[in-house]
């Protein structure tokens, strides 16, 4: 999962930033990394933070994303910023 967002309430998204390692962590989610400054080698430049995080399955960030718990403190994130959210599910073909 990818997720690139402008933080435009900061209390706000702090609401959401609150609940959102519990919920990762009960659908078996983990967090690898994030930057408040990416850089673009190429194309447009990001437009805030960007974030990366992993599930064993397809099934399991879908989960995530549609369970209820999630769906709770998502309020806050899109109250608090302006998201563009990937999930990325198809990884490199067999050779």
């Amino acid at each position: 999962m990818i997720a690139e967002f402008a933080i435009t309430d900061a209390a706000t998204y702090r609401e959401y930033e609150k609940g959102f390692f519990p919920v990762l962590k009960s659908h078996g989610g983990s967090f690898l990394t994030y930057d408040d400054a990416p850089i673009a080698l190429e194309g447009a430049d990001p437009t805030g933070r960007m974030v990366i995080f992993t599930f064993p399955s397809e099934a399991a960030a879908r989960g995530w994303f549609d369970s209820a718990e999630y769906q709770e403190i998502a309020a806050h994130r899109r109250a608090g910023t302006d998201l563009r959210s990937l999930m990325l599910v198809h990884g490199t073909p067999p050779r």
